[in-house]
């Protein structure tokens, strides 16, 4: 899982000041061992950012792992934020400073830590063969770059489709089934039920919610420099008229997720695609709804389709770094296995599905034991289907097209402009980003 919101720290943590600071205290090296440079060996201390949420994942490796010296660095977690960016482009004409593994901000981010430029993200196929192995292949589909994996995911995210229990039930509504569905029964209830939402525009993970689960060409990878774009295409023309239906319909909030306002829309939310996250997190822990009301099912259809198709919402990604050998590649190895996959973190800790099959089945126990939904049963044998029915060709790129929605879309909506006036302006200011990072843009491979 990944959000905007910046959890509070209840440990002492070294905070990331300046990026001169940060320099002096990582790992260092002369270039990427892509390029022929040498890799540097500490003797065993390492270094590890984290955004707040993580913290607890450093913590719980220190404790189990006094033996490997650990230094802890907190950073912003913003999602779309340029600061780590910007300080892993001085850490690369340094050639020193990069910390020897990373929680990435954003999952974009693994589009530059990737990239010539940098070479930063080791290759995890070669470094962790056998913790690689232990992940089901759709779930690192976006960190497999040029045939190798770049990244390790911390949790799966797909998305399933939520509902309200007790509110269908006393109104006699039949859960749907199919996309189409979905946005005519959104938009009923929107009119019998004025006030009630189905789902949220305002956040940037709306994007992969809607335009990821149609699998319209947003960020599709044709080689290193090109991409396809083409919202022209039929799959994206589908999420489009999909959103104008429900957005006509003042059926979907204006609100981003984690906004404040969200806390007061989500009881009255009826039903959304969302991830698998969003019951823990959102329902229990931040909207505070009541046990026994919220339900997951499989994800929805697309007419004409026999399987399901889903966005995917965060699941943040794991970085080790290339620059490194020896003694302190050894340590940073035991730290990435040790937050990807030990039940100290993954199972005792984390709100979100770890991503690590060999977690998933103590992760859902444990979380069944609350017996927190209306179906728990049936809200937990939809997660782990969910995860092979997200699209796998949407990659990660260096322009960041949840950014671009919140930039474009969300305010749009919340003037009071169309749906497809917005749509219009998300298109020009996709391909101007894609752009401006030097990408060349296609409408078909």
């Amino acid at each position: 899982m990944k959000t905007r919101k910046l959890l509070s720290v209840t440990t002492a943590v070294a905070t990331l000041a300046i990026a001169g600071l940060a320099l002096s205290g990582c790992s260092g090296g002369t270039t990427s061992p892509s390029t022929g440079g040498n890799q540097t060996d500490s003797g065993g201390k390492i270094t590890v950012w984290v955004d707040p949420p993580r913290v607890p994942a450093a913590d719980a490796f220190k404790k189990a792992h006094p033996e490997v010296p650990i230094n802890i660095v907190q950073i912003d977690g913003t999602v779309g934020g340029k600061t780590v960016q910007q300080q892993f482009a001085q850490f690369d004409a340094a050639k020193k400073g990069w910390p020897d593994a990373i929680f990435f901000p954003s999952n974009d981010d693994i589009a530059w830590a990737t990239s010539a430029k940098s070479g930063y993200a080791a290759d995890m196929t070669k470094a962790m063969p056998d913790t690689v192995a232990g992940y089901d292949p759709a779930v690192l589909a976006m960190c497999n770059i040029g045939g190798a994996i770049r990244c390790l995911r911390n949790d799966a995210a797909p998305d399933v489709f939520w509902y309200n229990a007790k509110f269908f039930k006393q109104y006699g509504y039949t859960v749907p089934t199919t996309w189409e569905e979905y946005a005519t029964l959104g938009a009923q209830i929107a009119k019998e039920h004025p006030g009630y939402v189905s789902g949220f525009t305002g956040d940037a993970y709306a994007p992969d919610r809607y335009l990821w689960a149609s699998d319209c060409p947003t960020n599709t990878t044709v080689t290193e420099t090109k991409v396809l774009i083409n919202l022209n295409d039929p799959k994206c023309v589908r999420a489009k008229d999909l959103l104008t239906t429900l957005t006509d319909a003042k059926a979907l909030s204006t609100d981003g997720i984690f906004d404040a306002d969200a806390a007061k829309v989500g009881p009255k939310m009826v039903m959304s695609p969302g991830a698998v996250w969003w019951g823990d997190y959102l329902f229990k822990q931040t909207w505070k709804i009541a046990k026994g009301t919220m339900t997951a099912v499989a994800p929805l259809t697309w007419k004409g389709e026999s399987q399901p198709s889903t966005g995917d919402e965060g699941g943040g990604l794991w970085g080790l770094s290339s620059h490194i050998k020896g003694k302190e590649l050894a340590n940073a190895k035991v730290f990435m296995k040790f937050v990807v996959s030990d039940p100290a973190w993954q199972v005792e800790l984390s709100t979100g599905l770890p991503a690590f099959k060999g977690a998933q089945d103590a992760w859902i126990a444990k979380q069944s034991a609350s017996d927190y939904y209306a179906d728990t049963a049936t809200t937990f044998a939809s997660f782990k289907p969910a995860i092979s029915a997200v699209p796998g060709d949407h990659k990660y790129q260096l322009y960041n097209t949840g950014s671009v929605w919140t930039e474009t879309v969300a305010p749009a909506l919340v003037s009071g402009k169309s749906f497809g006036d917005a749509w219009t302006a998300f298109g020009t200011d996709l391909l101007n980003q894609a752009k401006s990072q030097g990408y060349t843009v296609v409408t078909s491979k």
